[in-house]
């Protein structure tokens, strides 16, 4: 926006009215100075006896040229002193405005009430320059706020996740957001002042835009689901989405168009969705040992052990479906509060080493009941990490352990430890000689409650701990865990977590 000055306009005007009433003195002053002379001419002469003894013709040719001399011995140098005068008043108007200039006018007394009003005629315009200075540095001060705020509200618009389309009363695009023109296809730059039946391909929701301006309610709020497709021409599938329409007032209060904004809800029915698989998940899981606890109770109180080995067995299956519901309601509590950011962290340095010697003493009985050699393959450095110990450990133990669960009688299970300097991270790897895994089940493996169907009968589990898992090697620490496995030809489990947490990293 290029502000007009106010300055030269005012400037202008004082000099055209300067010049204009400095012409008119001049040729008043010239019209007087003829007429005086004339009449001193035409008065005097006559009278001379000379002159009135002669002749009407040299009478007239004799009173010519005595006006003639004194046309030139008075108002000529008059003419010039005036014409110099002017000069300087016309040269002193042409420098109004100039800040460079300093130029002033001394007027001689003949001229002071012409110079006066100039005066008085500038000292006005100064003022009328003054209050429109002000005036224009208020706009332009208006101007840059405006266009800072217009700023701040494009750059929050295009943050959002959702698409804002805002439109006029000629049903024109205003204002859109990147999420917008990519909902409904269109260029930003493009589109805008644009009519929206040009912009936009979809019929319908023009119709809710136009209908909503119709309207004229700026209080209602409008709510419709509506399907888009991204490219209907190439068939790509609808998206549902929540469209907002509201009506926005202008500085009069009138209908000054219509907002509409489009909330994707693809993500809210997956996370439904995905809340309503973890209850069934998990109240499926929860109820398979309750079941079994309550059969054996059942059992028991109605007498059906008759010895007591009967009773120890029926005690010890008790136990263990006891523990394991144990198992899953703190591995779902972990996870949870993994997700919602409210678990408890204690970092400090946890020996790597140390995590897998403590694992192997845990599970080397239960591998010697199935024949399975547990070996350990650990590089002669220091493997330290800053994290926490405990769910460190509970990662090592539940890879281990399910390596051992899933590998028959007389297998092989390998834990290796080493540092990738490249990463500045230690990898931790669980190989065996188990039945392996399907390939379609491998990108599931890390999921909620998922076990692979063949193998549920092999040996009990939640699903849980893999995702347990991943929560606390990815979430927690941020490092990586992955698998690689063969069907029939075992697995290999692999976790990696910096040797120092980021946010001890970005502190120092």
């Amino acid at each position: 926006m290029k502000a007009v000055q106010p300055t030269t306009c005012l400037h202008s005007t004082v000099r055209q009215e300067g010049e204009m009433k400095a012409g008119a003195i001049a040729s008043l002053l010239f019209i007087v100075t003829l007429a005086i002379g004339t009449f001193l001419v035409w008065s005097i002469v006559p009278r001379i006896g000379a002159v009135a003894s002669m002749g009407p013709w040299m009478q007239a040719f004799t009173m010519a040229t005595v006006l003639t001399v004194i046309m030139a011995s008075v108002i000529v140098p008059l003419g010039i002193t005036l014409d110099r005068w002017l000069s300087r008043l016309r040269e002193y108007l042409q420098n109004l405005g100039d800040p460079e200039s300093s130029a002033t006018f001394c007027a001689p007394g003949w001229l002071k009430p012409v110079a006066d009003s100039f005066t008085k005629a500038i000292e006005q315009y100064s003022e009328r320059e003054a209050m429109l200075r002000n005036q224009l540095r208020e706009i332009e001060i208006n101007h840059h706020v405006s266009e800072a705020e217009r700023r701040q509200i494009e750059a929050v618009l295009h943050a959002l996740r959702d698409g804002v389309l805002v439109t006029n009363t000629f049903n024109e695009i205003v204002i859109a957001n990147e999420r917008a023109a990519e909902i409904l296809g269109f260029a930003v730059d493009e589109a805008t002042h644009q009519p929206i039946d040009k912009a936009i391909a979809d019929e319908a929701l023009c119709r809710m835009i136009v209908d909503t301006r119709d309207s004229g309610n700026t209080r209602d709020v409008r709510h419709v689901e509506h399907a888009i497709s991204p490219d209907p021409q190439h068939g790509e599938p609808e998206v549902s989405y929540d469209v907002t329409l509201a009506c926005v007032e202008d500085h009069k209060q009138d209908v000054g168009g219509v907002v509409t904004i489009l909330h994707d809800l693809t993500r809210e029915r997956e996370v439904s969705q995905m809340k309503s698989d973890f209850v069934s998940k998990a109240s499926h899981e929860l109820r398979t040992p309750l079941a079994s606890i309550r059969a054996y109770v059942e059992m028991l109180v109605d007498g059906e052990a008759e010895d007591e080995d009967s009773r120890q067995e029926f005690y010890r299956i008790i136990q263990d479906e006891t523990d394991r519901l144990g198992r899953l309601i703190d591995n779902m509590l972990n996870i949870s509060r993994i997700e919602a950011g409210i678990v408890q962290i204690e970092r400090e340095n946890v020996d790597i080493k140390e995590s897998i010697n403590r694992t192997i003493q845990t599970l080397e009985p239960h591998a010697r009941e199935k024949d399975i050699g547990l070996h350990t393959k650990l590089a002669a450095i220091d493997l330290c990490v800053e994290g926490d110990k405990d769910m460190l450990y509970q990662v090592v133990l539940n890879l281990v352990s399910n390596a051992v669960k899933y590998t028959p009688e007389g297998g092989r299970i390998t834990v290796s430890a080493d540092s990738d300097n490249l990463t500045r991270s230690v990898v931790v790897t669980v190989s065996d000689t188990g039945l392996g895994i399907p390939p379609d089940s491998i990108p599931k493996l890390f999921g909620k409650f998922y076990r692979v169907d063949n193998y549920k009968r092999i040996a009990k589990g939640t699903g849980l701990g893999l995702s347990l898992c991943k929560h606390i090697v990815e979430t927690v620490h941020h490092g990586q865990i992955g698998v690689e496995s063969k069907l029939g030809m075992g697995s290999r489990f692999w976790f990696s977590v910096p040797m120092r947490y980021a946010g001890s990293q970005a502190a120092a």
